[in-house]
C-alpha cells in the first residue's frame, strides 16, 4: 500500500535526481505563452529531434528554511534519450539514481543498499503522480506533456531562456510549487534548473562541461550490484 508520508519523502529524493532529464523536454508544455516565448519553445522542440545523449557535471544547491547556509553537492549526469539516465551525487558517489525503462534504482554505495521503484503498472496515487511527471520529461506528444504542466512564464535575457512551469496535478503541487528551467538559446542546451517547494525550500542544479551526442558506456546503466548489497522495494509489489 502506498503511504502519503513516504510519497512526500520520495518526491524530495526523486526530484533531486530527475531535474536534469526533466529539463530536456519540459519546455514542450508551452501552449499558452506570448508569441516570442512560443517561437523560442518551437526552436527548442526542433533542437531536441537530434538529441540522443547528454552528459554534464552538476552542482546542486539546496536551500532550507531551517538552515542558515545552503547544502551544496557536486556530481555528474549521463542521459540516453528517451528512457535512461544515471545521476551521481558526491565525490566519490554517495547516492546514485539510475532510470531504466521499467524501474528506477536509487543506490547508496556506503550503505550497500539499493531501492527499486516500478515505472510500469503503477496504481493511482501519489507515486502515480510522481511517475507521470518523470515520464513527462520524454513526452510522446506535446499534448501529453501539456496535460501535466502549465507554463507560467517564458523570458529571454542575454541568450538565456527561462521557463517557469507549474504541475497541474493538485497532489504534485502540495510538494512542488514550480520549476524554473534555464536554457542557452545558442545551442538550446539546459544550463540550470531550480525547483521551488511548497514549504519554501528550493533546489537548484547548475550544469557545466556539457557534452551532447557522444557514446555513453552501456555499463553505466547495468543494474547489477555487488552481492553484498541489500535490495529493497519500498512500494512493495
Amino acid at each position: 500500500m502506498q503511504q502519503p508520508a513516504f510519497a512526500q519523502a520520495l518526491w524530495r529524493r526523486w526530484w533531486a535526481f530527475c531535474v536534469l532529464h526533466s529539463a530536456f523536454c519540459l519546455l514542450l508544455a508551452g501552449t499558452a505563452v506570448a508569441d516570442s516565448g512560443s517561437a523560442l519553445l518551437e526552436q527548442w522542440i526542433s533542437a531536441q529531434t537530434n538529441l540522443h545523449t547528454w552528459t554534464a557535471d552538476c552542482t546542486q544547491t539546496r536551500s532550507l528554511k531551517v538552515l542558515s547556509q545552503p547544502l551544496v553537492a557536486h556530481g555528474k549526469v549521463w542521459v540516453i534519450v528517451p528512457d535512461r539516465f544515471r545521476w551521481e551525487l558526491g565525490q566519490p558517489a554517495q547516492t546514485i539514481a539510475m532510470r531504466l525503462p521499467e524501474q528506477l534504482l536509487i543506490v547508496y554505495p556506503r550503505l550497500k543498499r539499493v531501492e527499486k521503484y516500478p515505472l510500469v503498472g503503477v496504481q493511482p496515487g501519489p507515486w502515480k503522480d510522481a511517475l507521470a511527471l518523470l515520464e513527462a520529461s520524454f513526452p510522446r506528444s506535446r499534448a501529453d506533456l501539456d496535460s501535466h504542466f502549465r507554463v507560467l512564464s517564458v523570458s529571454e535575457t542575454n541568450s538565456l531562456m527561462q521557463v517557469t512551469l507549474q504541475p497541474k496535478s493538485a497532489s504534485a503541487r502540495k510538494f512542488m510549487a514550480e520549476i524554473e528551467i534555464s536554457v542557452n538559446t545558442r545551442g538550446f542546451t539546459p544550463v540550470a534548473t531550480e525547483m521551488r517547494f511548497s514549504d519554501g525550500s528550493s533546489m537548484r542544479n547548475d550544469f557545466a562541461n556539457i557534452v551532447v551526442n557522444t557514446p555513453i558506456t552501456p555499463e553505466l546503466f547495468d543494474p547489477k550490484q555487488d552481492p553484498g548489497f541489500s535490495v529493497v522495494e519500498p512500494l512493495g509489489k
